[in-house]
This record gives C-alpha cells, structure tokens and sequence, in this order.
C-alpha cells in the first residue's frame, strides 16, 4: 500500500476526471467522421511524445516540441476555427439556460405561448399530400433543447399544425418553403430556417443536402428531424444524427410519439 501512497485520489480528482472525459467526448462528438479527426489524432500523438522525452529526460527533443506545441496553438485556433465555432454552439445549444424543461419553471426569457401535444396524425397527414405531390420538406421537432439559436436564420411563425398550412408552406411558390419547418408542441414555430450541414464523411453519398442538414441539426441538439424526399417519395425519420428506417405509417408514429413524451 506504501507503494501506492503518492495516489491522492478525493472528490476535487474525481470531478476533474469526469470534465476530461466530458470535453473529450463533445471533441470527438464534433469531429467524428470528418477529416478533423486525423488532425485530433496527430496532436494527441505529438502531446505524448512530447511527455514521454520529458520523463526519459531528452532535453533537446522534449524542449523542440515543447515550443512547436507553445506555437502550434495559435495555428490550430485557425485551423480549427470551423470546429471551434461548431464546438461552441454545441456547448451553447445544451447548457441550462437553453433547455426548455428550465423554463417549465422559470420562464423570464421570452413570453410564454399555450404549448400543446403535436397532432402527430395531422402531421403525417400533411406529409403523405407532400409526397403525392412530390414536394420535398423537413421538419425539425424542438424537444428539450431550445432551437432559438436557429430561428433568426428564418422567419418566426405561430401557426397550429394542420395538412393545409404544411402544404401551403412547402408550395413551389410559397417564399417559405425554401428550408425548415421548425415544430414546437402543436405549433409550427418558424419557416425558412438555415440549419447547419452535417460533416460527416461517413453519410451516404446518394443523401442531399436536406437529409444533411437534418442530421447537423440532430447531431448538435437532442431534437428530431422528418425529412420527406420527394424523389424517392418516403419519409426519414432522424435523430441523433442517424436515420431510422420504419416499416408503415403507424410504425413512423409510434417512433415520433415516443420522443415527445
């Protein structure tokens, strides 16, 4: 035990143990599948080698890459910068102060609306007139995570959900159908919006750019995304920046019932 007894491990180690790993996980949660990782990668291989000269005392070696890691942080901020911002709003979309089950108690941010359950069937029933007209859409479901950081990229809207204000959207010569529908309780909430296009290099290469920003958006928050192709007339649904497949309509709504609950 005398030989164990330089290891001082108490509350203060453990919580700092546990923020390493959690910043480790949104960095690798970040550049997961995208070039970045390799760049991740070669730092953390230079770092150890860095320590290991150190400890094996090659002064020489340990002091020149001491300084091209003093150095290289000023040029990873701009190689990085993409990632940086992403980083950052993924921490911003997930804080306290954004989550939606706060304001279910304290609501001093923004003026509180009636907030109801989705009509799932009235959604799906919009859908289902957007495929027969072979309409393309997506729709993104707020969930806990507030999607405020988003809506300024389009227009704010309060309309209840129903098939005919889905299809008056999503019209070819409707000045809001170009983008996303974001969907909160049985509001659609706003139109138009930009969400962020997805990295991934591991995403199917016959997916467009619609089925890419609904799997940025899902990767970031905890939200969900209903993508209706109209090439290939079917709906995705989408969450954590995977798709899931669905056997039938009812199937589809039993797996949206589930996240709303």
């Amino acid at each position: 035990m005398d030989q164990l007894s330089f290891i001082d491990i108490n509350i203060v180690n453990v919580i700092d143990l546990l923020l390493v790993i959690t910043l480790l996980y949104y960095v690798y949660k970040l550049v997961r599948g995208t070039a970045a990782i390799n760049i991740l990668v070669g730092i953390i291989i230079i770092y150890l080698i860095w320590k290991l000269t150190a400890v094996l005392n090659m002064n020489i070696f340990s002091s020149l890459l001491g300084q091209f890691i003093s150095v290289g942080v000023f040029a990873l901020i701009v190689v990085f910068q993409q990632e940086i911002r992403k980083f950052l709003l993924m921490i911003g979309s997930n804080n306290l102060t954004n989550n939606k089950l706060y304001f279910k108690y304290i609501n001093i941010f923004k003026p509180s609306r009636e907030v109801s359950q989705m009509d799932i069937d009235e959604f799906l029933s919009g859908c289902k007139k957007l495929i027969k007209n072979k309409t393309g859409a997506l729709f993104v479901i707020e969930r806990n995570n507030s999607l405020d950081f988003i809506k300024n990229t389009g227009d704010e809207l309060y309309l209840e959900i129903s098939s005919p204000i889905i299809e008056s959207i999503f019209f070819k010569n409707s000045p809001l159908h170009d983008g996303a529908v974001i969907i909160d309780g049985n509001f659609i909430t706003a139109a138009r919006i930009i969400l962020p296009i997805s990295e991934n290099k591991n995403i199917d290469s016959s997916l467009g750019l619609r089925h890419r920003a609904a799997i940025g958006i899902t990767e970031k928050t905890d939200s969900i995304a209903i993508v209706v192709s109209e090439e290939k007339g079917k709906i995705n649904f989408i969450k954590n920046g995977e798709i899931f497949n669905h056997k039938n309509e009812q199937n589809l709504r039993t797996m949206i019932e589930a996240e709303l609950v």
